[in-house]
C-alpha cells in the first residue's frame, strides 16, 4: 500500500519532469497518456507509486526528481533535444555523470551551429516561466557575419520581416568594433526576448547577411562568462532569479568576440 495521496496527472507528469503542466494537458488531450492501460482523461487523479503512468509508451517514474537547474556552454555541433534519431550526440548526452540520471528539458533552445548559454531544468514549471512568451525573458547574442553590416541599417532589425506570416525582428542591435563608434560591423550585439526558431539566422539571411557565428551570451541578467565550453553549472535560487531580472536599458559592455577559441 502507498501512503501517497492523490494529485492530478498533470502535476505528477510536470514532477517528474516529463514536461510542464501546460505542455502535460496537452499531452493528455492527444491521447499520448496512459494510466494503467487506459487512456487518461483530462483532470483526472492517480497514486503515486500505485497506477502506472506511461507518456509517449514510456513508464514515468513515480519518485519526483529533485529540482536541479543546469547553465550550459553548448558547444555547436550538438542538438538540443532529448530524443532525435538523426542525431546520436546532443546537450544531453555530454551532461557531467551525476547529472544524467535526471530528466531535463531545454528551456530556450539553441540550433546545432549555434553556441552558449543554454538553460536545463528538471521543474517543469520554471521551464514553462522561461519560455512562455508573457513573460519578457531578455536573451543576448553576439552574432558575427561574414559580410559587414551597416549602421544605417540596423532599423531593419528592429522593424523586422515578415515570413509565413510571422515577424521576425529584434528589440534591439549594436555594432561591435575595436575603438568607438563604428559605420559597419562583421560583429552585431543583438538583444531580444521572444525567439523563434533560427530567427536571428533568418532576419539576417534575408536582409542579404550570411552568419558565420551565433552565441548567446546571456540571459536576463545572468552572463554565460565563467563557465567553460561543454561545461555546466548548477544554479542556485539567486541564480536562477537572475535570468527574470530585466538587464540595465543602456547599451552593455561589448561581448566577448566569438573565436575560435571560445
Amino acid at each position: 500500500m502507498s501512503d501517497a495521496e492523490p494529485i492530478r496527472l498533470q502535476k505528477f507528469l510536470a514532477d517528474a519532469g516529463v514536461c510542464s503542466r501546460r505542455a502535460a494537458e496537452a499531452l493528455i488531450a492527444q491521447g499520448e497518456v496512459w494510466v494503467n492501460g487506459t487512456v487518461a482523461t483530462l483532470g483526472q487523479k492517480i497514486t503515486p507509486g500505485v497506477d502506472k503512468v506511461t507518456s509517449s509508451g514510456k513508464p514515468v517514474r513515480s519518485v519526483a526528481q529533485p529540482r536541479v537547474t543546469l547553465a550550459m556552454h553548448k558547444p555547436r555541433g550538438l542538438i538540443c533535444s532529448n530524443d532525435d534519431p538523426h542525431h546520436t550526440e546532443t546537450i544531453f548526452t555530454v551532461l557531467p555523470r551525476e547529472f544524467a540520471r535526471f530528466r531535463f528539458f531545454c528551456a530556450g533552445r539553441l540550433d546545432k551551429e549555434s553556441e552558449g548559454l543554454v538553460i536545463l531544468t528538471t521543474d517543469g514549471a520554471l521551464a514553462h516561466r522561461l519560455m512562455h512568451p508573457s513573460n519578457v525573458v531578455v536573451k543576448r547574442y553576439c552574432v558575427q557575419l561574414k559580410q559587414p553590416f551597416p549602421r544605417a541599417r540596423i532599423p531593419l532589425l528592429l522593424k523586422g520581416i515578415v515570413i509565413e506570416g510571422e515577424r521576425l525582428k529584434v528589440e534591439r542591435a549594436f555594432l561591435v568594433g575595436d575603438g568607438g563608434p563604428v559605420e559597419a560591423s562583421t560583429q552585431l550585439d543583438v538583444h531580444m526576448h521572444h525567439g523563434k526558431k533560427r530567427e536571428i539566422r533568418q532576419l539576417f539571411t534575408v536582409l542579404g547577411y550570411d552568419v558565420k557565428r551565433l552565441k548567446r551570451y546571456q540571459i536576463g541578467s545572468f552572463p554565460l562568462r565563467g563557465i567553460p565550453l561543454h561545461a555546466v553549472k548548477q544554479l542556485s535560487t539567486k541564480e536562477i532569479d537572475l535570468l527574470f531580472r530585466v538587464p540595465p536599458a543602456t547599451r552593455p559592455a561589448r561581448p566577448k568576440p566569438a573565436t575560435s577559441h571560445d
